[in-house]
C-alpha cells in the first residue's frame, strides 16, 4: 500500500513511520525544507520522542519511506493520504484555517481515483464536511463517495509517547458515507497494533462512529472536558488558598470514593490541545457558557500567581524572577501556548527581569524566547516560580538560593521538606505551606 502523510511534525512523522513500520511505502510531505532533509537523512528532527530514532533509521534504510516538499510526488500515487497539518485560533479565538486549505487544495490537485484521505488534525464540529471535502471535490473534479472516500480519525496521542498510546488508545474513524467508514476502518486496521485493554467496554481497535462530525467530537469532548475539569480544580484550589486548606488533602479524600479530579490545579494549562481544541468546541457551539467560562479561568491563571508575588512586594520593578521550566508540561521540548510566556510577558511589562531554566533548551534557545538564562542561584533572586514539574527539577538544591526569596510551587511538586526555612515557600492549592 502507497500511503502519503502530510504535515511531518511531532504527531505526522511518527505516524508515517508507523505505517512504514507495518511494510508500506510512505511518502513524507512538509513545508520545511531541514525537516525533509533530516528525514531522508534517517536523523529525527526532534529529539524527544522516543523510539523515534531508531524506527525512523531503519525505515529509511530499508528505502520505505522519504520525504518531499513536492505534493505531486507525494499525492498521485498514494492509496490514501493521511493530514496531520496543524490548525490553530487567530486573536479572536477563530480558527485559522489558511494551512489546512491550502494543503487540501494541493491534494485535490493530484487526487488518485480511488483514493482514502483521513484527515487527523483536530478541526471543528462540521469541518471535514462542510469545508474539505468541498474543497477536494472542486480542485480533483471527483466525487465523494463515488470516486474516493474521506474520513476523520482524531489522532489521540502525546508527543513523546506516540507509539505507546498509538497501541494504548482506540482508533475512532467516521466517514462521508458508510464506505467511507468501512474503507477508513480497514486501513487503520492494517497499520496499527493494539494492546489488550480489560478496562474497555469492547475489544480495542478501530472503532467506527456513524459520521465525520461524530469523530470531530470525539476529540473536541475528550480535550474540552479536560479543560472544564482543569478550571473546576484551579477554581477550588484558589478558594482553598483563600481559607486556608489544603486542597490536594481534599483531593486526595474525595478520590477515596472514586470522585476523581483527574486533573489536579496548575499554573497554566499549554500546549496545542486544551488551549486550542475548546476554543473550536466554542467555535460549532457559542452557547457553550460552561466551556467558555473554564477557557478564562485557565487563561487567567498566570495573572493569578503575578497577584501572589504582589501580596509579598509592592511592585513588581526591578524584581528578579526565575521561572524553573519554560515547556508547557513535564519532560518535553515544546513552548506552544505554555504559561511561562505569559508569566514573562506580565512580568516584564511591570519592570521585573525575567530568567528562565530549563534543562530541555540551551542557554541561546531560552534567550531566543526572550527569557535571561538563570541557571545561577547566586544571581539572588527575589522570586522563584515552579512553572513546569520536569522530573530534573527534582535534584535542585533551594539552600543555594537566597535568604528571603519566594518559592512559588504551581504544580504541587516541591516538598516543603526540601525547601529551607530561609525561602518563603507558597505551593498552590495549599495555603498551608506559605512560609
Amino acid at each position: 500500500m502507497k500511503i502519503a502523510v502530510v504535515g511531518m511534525g511531532k504527531i505526522g512523522l511518527p505516524l508515517a513511520v508507523q505505517y512504514a513500520k507495518k511494510g508500506n511505502t510512505v511518502t513524507g510531505i512538509d513545508i520545511n525544507p531541514k525537516t525533509v532533509e533530516l528525514i531522508n537523512q534517517g536523523l529525527e528532527p526532534f529529539p524527544e520522542e522516543a523510539h523515534l530514532k531508531e524506527y525512523l533509521a531503519d525505515v529509511v534504510g530499508k528505502g520505505l519511506l522519504h520525504a518531499t516538499l513536492d505534493y505531486e510526488e507525494g499525492i498521485k500515487s498514494a492509496d490514501v493520504v493521511v493530514v496531520v497539518v496543524p490548525l490553530f485560533v487567530n486573536d479572536n479565538a477563530e480558527p485559522e484555517f489558511s494551512a489546512m486549505d491550502q494543503a487540501t487544495q494541493s491534494i485535490g490537485s493530484h487526487l488518485k481515483k480511488g483514493a482514502l484521505i483521513c484527515f487527523e488534525t483536530t478541526l471543528p464540529i462540521g469541518t471535514t464536511r462542510t469545508r474539505f471535502v468541498p474543497a477536494l471535490e472542486k480542485q480533483s473534479g471527483l466525487k465523494v463517495g463515488v470516486d474516493f472516500s474521506v474520513v476523520f480519525s482524531p489522532e489521540r496521542v502525546f508527543t513523546g509517547r506516540v507509539f505507546e498510546d498509538l497501541r494504548k488508545y482506540p482508533k475512532i474513524v467516521g466517514g462521508i458515507t458508510q464506505e467511507c467508514t468501512t474503507k477508513g476502518v480497514g486501513f487503520y486496521a492494517k497499520v496499527l497494533d493494539f494492546d489488550y485493554r480489560e478496562d474497555l467496554a469492547k475489544l480495542n481497535g478501530v472503532w467506527a462512529v456513524e459520521s465525520t462530525e461524530s469523530a470531530e467530537f470525539v476529540k473536541l469532548a475528550e480535550t474540552t472536558y479536560r479543560d472544564v475539569n482543569i478550571a473546576l480544580a484551579n477554581q477550588f484550589a484558589m478558594y482553598a488558598d483563600k481559607i486556608g486548606v489544603n486542597f490536594y488533602q481534599v483531593i486526595e479524600a474525595a478520590n477515596s470514593q472514586k470522585f476523581s479530579f483527574i486533573h489536579q490545579p496548575g499554573i497554566s494549562v499549554g500546549g496545542h490541545c486544551i488551549p486550542i481544541y475548546p476554543q473550536f468546541y466554542l467555535w460549532s457551539d457559542p452557547e457553550a457558557s460552561i466551556v467558555r467560562k473554564a477557557r478564562e479561568t485557565n487563561s487567567q491563571m498566570p495573572t493569578y500567581f503575578i497577584n501572589e508575588i504582589l501580596k509579598s512586594f509592592e511592585t513588581l520593578k526591578n524584581l528578579k524572577v526565575l521561572i524553573l521550566g519554560i515547556s508547557y508540561r513535564a519532560n518535553v521540548k515544546e513552548i506552544a501556548f505554555s504559561g511561562a510566556i505569559d508569566l514573562k510577558n506580565i512580568l516584564a511589562e511591570s519592570g521585573a527581569k525575567v530568567f528562565a531554566m530549563d534543562p530541555f533548551y540551551t542557554k541561546c534557545e531560552i534567550n531566543e524566547i526572550g527569557f535571561e538564562y538563570g541557571d545561577d542561584p547566586a544571581q539572588a533572586f527575589d522570586v522563584v516560580i515552579l512553572h513546569t514539574d520536569h522530573q530534573e527539577f527534582s535534584n535542585i538544591d533551594f539552600s543555594k538560593f537566597s535568604k528571603g526569596s519566594i518559592l512559588l510551587d504551581g504544580r504541587n511538586f516541591c516538598s516543603k521538606e526540601k525547601v529551607p526555612s530561609n525561602i518563603k515557600f507558597f505551593k498552590f492549592g495549599n495555603v498551608t505551606n506559605r512560609g
